[in-house]
């Protein structure tokens, strides 16, 4: 065979090679899993990024996202890793930037080929198009889950521990103690934050300190605090995950957080090319499946009826659209 006839078979084999490539369905080619790359400043057991290391872990095994993370950064370094992950190919970058605002969002700037997704206490800027930012708004559980609390205290009054008074803590304070309120409004609060998102020894001091000062119901917004009402035989409220099995006898209830609707949404759009500087906040809503109220599991029954009912009542109303539980994100005190 000649030269000639040869480089021709080459051709017309190229060219039919991609003319197949050109009949097949819109978006084979991108068929391969998203490079998802997750930066936690705290180990991935702590409550709040739990959620996250859990919905990406679910989206890995379906095959939708190539994930890996690093966890324990410091906020110090928390820009470096950022850049080495950006560096390396990832699609989109995961985290929570509350103590490195600024330089995360500096080194979104000079990836804009990069999805950066990042817990924030600030909203989406505009000139910054691959920064969409979300938070945990579980008001709506922490509300029911305080009804629950309000019904169960008979001393009327409840120790709350918190990490930090930012945002994202405020408000679900807030909204427990709405719904504490609804089954008594003369409730007592005994609120503190130990300035730390990982110290259960300092929650569990806190805590105990709390029970000395008449509480007899913990809201557990960080780890340790159960501990504490296990040891003191009072009972706790959970936060962000589902504790009643590691304290049968103590936790009552928790509200959860269900990170998968923010990530799934995140995953579509990056992989359409639809990712823009957003608000994800909204999927954490009960009405989009990102919060709910735990089972009672060994407290079935052990909650009063009208709690119950109104429970049930208002959560019914919250899916539909007819009650709408407050966001405060003002620092909550101590009555």
């Amino acid at each position: 065979m000649t030269q000639r006839n040869l480089t021709r078979r080459f051709l017309l084999g190229t060219a039919a090679m991609l003319a197949g490539v050109s009949l097949l369905p819109q978006g084979a080619l991108a068929a391969e899993p998203l490079k998802v790359a997750g930066v936690y400043t705290v180990p991935v057991e702590q409550q709040w990024v739990s959620r996250i290391h859990k919905a990406a872990e679910a989206a890995q095994e379906r095959g939708d996202i190539e994930y890996t993370f690093t966890e324990n950064v410091s906020n110090t370094d928390y820009a470096r890793v950022l850049r080495e992950y950006a560096e390396s190919g990832n699609q989109l970058i995961v985290g929570e930037v509350f103590g490195a605002e600024a330089e995360a969002r500096e080194v979104a700037a000079d990836y804009p080929e990069v999805a950066f997704l990042m817990g924030s206490s600030f909203k989406q800027d505009e000139a910054l198009p691959n920064f969409a930012v979300f938070d945990n708004y579980i008001q709506d559980a922490a509300y029911l889950s305080g009804i629950i609390a309000g019904a169960m205290t008979e001393s009327g009054n409840i120790g709350m521990v918190g990490g930090f008074p930012i945002p994202e803590v405020n408000r679900l304070m807030h909204a427990f103690m709405a719904g504490a309120r609804e089954m008594n409004p003369e409730i007592k609060f005994q609120v503190s934050f130990i300035g730390s998102w990982f110290d259960p020894p300092k929650a569990k001091e806190t805590a105990f300190a709390m029970v000395e000062q008449g509480a007899d119901v913990l809201y557990a917004e960080r780890f340790g605090v159960s501990d504490a009402a296990q040891e003191k035989g009072v009972l706790a409220i959970g936060n962000v995950i589902d504790t009643q099995a590691e304290y049968p006898e103590t936790v009552v209830a928790s509200a959860l957080w269900h990170f998968e609707p923010t990530l799934d949404a995140a995953i579509a759009a990056v992989k359409a090319g639809a990712f823009k500087a957003d608000d994800y906040g909204r999927y954490s809503f009960m009405s989009e499946g990102g919060s709910s109220l735990a089972p009672l599991g060994t407290f079935e029954g052990k909650v009063p009826q009208a709690a119950m009912d109104m429970m049930k009542e208002r959560e019914q109303a919250i899916k539909d659209g007819s009650f709408t539980v407050d966001i405060n994100d003002e620092e909550p005190k101590s009555s």
